[in-house]
């Protein structure tokens, strides 16, 4: 399968096209500072990471939109304090300007991080990014704790990095966000990349949390198969959790073209139902309410 072949997936369906949760768009000399890190990640990965459409903002606009893809996010995240809130100024911009993108921010323990989420809230927002891993921070500090009530009470889903791969932070892994669950069992939480490589214990989260729902961000992939591989026995839970699956890709930042995270997962041979819900009714029925 190639990008071209695309729409012929979803048509064959019956869907009315994609929603992708996991999309990376960013002011220009933020995104060039994200390419210069994946350029220098083969200690991380074992290997290069070659950046699949590195074109401009309007090109990977225009991809997007001739493989069918509906509604997808500007995934922002800070690395450092004072940096989110004019992320998601610009985020708030963007969003405005694309009726196809959804309304994204992002989040850092900092003193202001209340005030800018009841603000994004109040503006509309539809999606949180939170990177613990880049941000190499805890999600359990106090700063946040109030932050993660309000975004439950929102019902705003949150697409969080919280597994250790490619590479394990100070605070990834199932542990301390099981904790933040724990203290907001409603929170609707989008784990990353299916969170890898700890798959099973983020299953386990999804089992016992009704609202925790995963991405399948690059899982499946060659790429990371040969990394870290999802194993086949668990395949069945993925099924059993068929509504809180949703299509996440990490364009434009993977090593490989946009229609080969498709391929897999129709490869896994899951079935149409799951795939259905999976490229598009459930992230239909999580954001475009």
């Amino acid at each position: 399968m190639d990008d071209a072949d695309v729409p012929a997936l979803w048509q064959g369906l019956g869907l009315p096209g994609l929603i992708d949760v996991h999309v990376h768009f960013m002011p220009r000399r933020v995104m060039d500072k994200v390419w210069a890190y994946f350029d220098s990640a083969g200690p991380l990965t074992g290997s290069e990471w070659p950046i699949a459409y590195r074109t401009e903002e309007s090109d990977r606009l225009a991809r997007l939109r001739a493989m069918g893809v509906r509604a997808f996010p500007s995934l922002v995240y800070a690395h450092k304090p004072g940096m989110a809130a004019w992320l998601n100024a610009w985020a708030t911009g963007f969003a405005r300007q694309h009726d196809d993108v959804l309304h994204t921010m992002t989040i850092f323990p900092e003193p202001e991080v209340l005030s800018y989420v009841r603000q994004g809230l109040s503006d509309g927002v539809q999606l949180v990014k939170v990177h613990v891993q880049v941000g190499a921070f805890d999600p359990r500090d106090p700063l946040l704790d109030d932050v993660w009530g309000v975004l439950a009470d929102a019902g705003v889903p949150v697409v969080t990095h919280c597994g250790s791969g490619p590479s394990p932070g100070a605070f990834t892994g199932p542990g301390p966000f099981s904790e933040v669950l724990a203290r907001h069992p409603s929170l609707t939480a989008v784990i990353a990349h299916l969170g890898m490589p700890e798959y099973e214990e983020f299953l386990d989260l999804a089992d016992r949390y009704p609202r925790v729902h995963l991405d399948t961000t690059m899982a499946f992939t060659d790429f990371v198969e040969a990394r870290m591989p999802f194993p086949p026995d668990l395949r069945p839970r993925l099924v059993d959790l068929g509504e809180r699956v949703l299509l996440g890709s990490d364009f434009p930042n993977t090593p490989y073209p946009y229609a080969h995270q498709l391929d897999v997962l129709q490869r896994l041979d899951l079935g149409d139902a799951w795939l259905s819900k999976v490229l598009f009714r459930n992230a239909e029925r999580l954001l475009l309410r």
